[in-house]
Formats: C-alpha cells, structure tokens, sequence
C-alpha cells in the first residue's frame, strides 16, 4: 500500500497553522472541482485533496497522521503499526461527510481506510470519530560517568519534547524526568522509561523513551564492552627489578605488583573489578615505562654509564639489519 504525503497534496509545510491548511484548501478545490475544472484527472485530484484536508483540518487525525509521517515518503510501501485501529469508533453518517461543502466523500484511498475506518464499522455513537493509537518510542542519547556503571546513580534528564499547538503549529516544551542507572550499565545499552515517550491517541498508551547510554571521557580509564582498562605508569627500575606500587581502581585505591623484568604493555589483570554484572568484567593494568630525562649532568652521566654497563643489549635485534 502507498504511503499518502497529505501536506505534498496540499502543497503545504508539515507545520502550517489550520488557517494555512484551509486557505490551501479552498484555492486548490475550486482550481479541481470536476464541475468546472478543466484541468487533467481533476475529479481524482479533487478527491486526493478532499481526503487530506480531512485528515489535516482535525487536530486528532493531523496528530496522529504525524506520528507515522515523519519517517515515510510518498511513493513508499506503507503498512500500519500494530493496533492502530484498537479501540476505534465511529460516528456514523457524519463521518462520510467531511468534505467543507458537504460533498460526499465515501471513497477514500487504501491508506485511508486503512488508518481510519478499519474496525469502525458497528462501533458508531455520535459524538464525532475517534481512535486509538500507540505513542510513537523515542530515543534520546545520555552520558554518563564510569564510576555511575559501578555503582547506579539517580539522574534527572531536560528534554525538549516537541508538542502540538492548538495552531497547529510544533512547539518545543521542556520536560524534566528522574531516571535511575542501574549497576552495570554498558555504553551502547539503553534504559527504558515506560511510558515516557510519544502520548497515544485515544485510549492509546503512551510510547517508551529510551536512552541510548554512552560513557563521558574519563582522564584514567577505558571500557571495552565490560572490561576497564588503566595505563599504569611504573619507573624503568621498577619494570626491570619488580616493586610493588598503589594505584587507583574505580572502586578504591589498590596495591599492585609488578614482576620484575616486565615490559611496557604488559597488562596485570585484576579479575572481576571490571563492570559489574551477572559476569562481572575485569579491570587491567597496562604499564606505561616513564623514562626519567637527562636533564642535568648527573643525569647525563648516569644515563652514559647506562650505555657502557649494557652495551650488549640490542633493543632492535628483532628488527634486522643494523643492531
């Protein structure tokens, strides 16, 4: 089935007020109206602006028709959400005769019939038509601090949720809500708020928001899906002789141990200090050697007695070529 872009019919923006919505419509029913109109398949034109000013002209249609406009295109195949029609009623004879003039106007497009008067059928009371529909879902992106996956935190989030004017017009309304992160929340997971995203037309419930969660830059450490990692700086005497130095973990302070003869990158796990979880992560040490700079001529010296004392070693052996 064909999705119907309305406001391309109309030839209006998708945030023209009503005024905007009947001014278009009476210039372009009188310019096709097939009893005087001469131009080419006036009467389908005209029945193709009739239906979208139906649609458009009611506040309840025109908020509904949005929720799913905003991601189809005319031409697309389209097929209806899950219960949209849940719920619906009808209002009878009134209901066909929407047109300004009165005109009849029972034949409607698939997409039409589809969206508002499937299901309506035995369902009529006066009163005017009404339907239901489920709250589009939203997503909104957060972030977050590492030490919040550690230990859950309480957090209240501004949105800018775009809203209806009695107008007709999109308006932005600030809305605050107070969310928990829950232990051990990953970048690239989401948290749900029931309820929170897109209000339901009729007896329809609201969508959900999802916040799509991502982790601040922190100056000490990284995560890699549940793994955290920390580059540890340790002295070259350190890393050749072992020596056991403290150094910070998300959870508190530790001491490691470092094996003499350690190289730069080697990695010192500590198991399950990583996320928390059912299977909790680990947290790795990576040792960063620290060369001290020759910057006096005691240093200079030292470091030239270095040379002498290790004039065997060949840091580049494995390279080929020249030592």
């Amino acid at each position: 089935m064909e999705f119907k872009d309305y406001y391309t019919t109309m030839g209006v923006a998708r945030d023209a007020t009503a005024d905007d919505i009947k001014r278009a419509y009476r210039k372009l029913s009188r310019k096709f109206h097939p009893d005087v109109s001469k131009e080419k398949n006036a009467e389908a034109r005209f029945k193709e602006i009739g239906e979208a000013y139906v649609v458009l002209k009611d506040p309840e249609k025109r908020t509904a028709y949005d929720q799913l406009g905003a991601n189809w295109k005319a031409g697309q195949d389209f097929r209806p959400p899950p219960g949209w029609n849940a719920g619906a009623e009808h209002a009878g004879r009134g209901f066909e005769r929407e047109y300004a003039g009165g005109g009849d106007f029972g034949d409607h497009s698939d997409f039409f019939e589809t969206l508002f008067r499937q299901g309506f059928a035995g369902g009529a009371r006066q009163g005017g038509a009404r339907f239901s529909a489920s709250g589009e879902d939203r997503h909104a992106k957060i972030q977050i601090d590492l030490e919040d996956s550690y230990s859950g935190a309480t957090r209240t989030l501004s949105l800018r949720v775009p809203e209806m004017s009695d107008q007709g017009h999109v308006i932005p309304r600030e809305h605050q809500i107070t969310f928990t992160i829950p232990k051990g929340i990953r970048a690239g997971q989401h948290i749900r708020l029931a309820g929170q995203g897109a209000p339901g037309m009729g007896e329809g419930g609201a969508g959900d928001l999802y916040l799509d969660v991502e982790f601040n830059p922190h100056d000490l450490y990284r995560v890699d899906k549940h793994d955290v990692y920390m580059d540890l700086p340790i002295a070259p005497w350190e890393a050749a002789l072992g020596a056991d130095v403290e150094a910070p973990t998300p959870t508190g302070r530790v001491e490691v141990t470092v094996p003499p003869g350690s190289a730069a990158g080697r990695k010192l796990r500590l198991k399950g200090r990583g996320l928390p979880g059912s299977t909790p992560g680990d947290f790795y040490f990576v040792l960063q050697v620290v060369v001290p700079a020759a910057d006096t001529d005691s240093a200079k010296s030292f470091y030239e007695g270095m040379a002498k004392q290790f004039s065997s070693f060949k840091p580049r052996a494995k390279l080929g070529g020249q030592p």
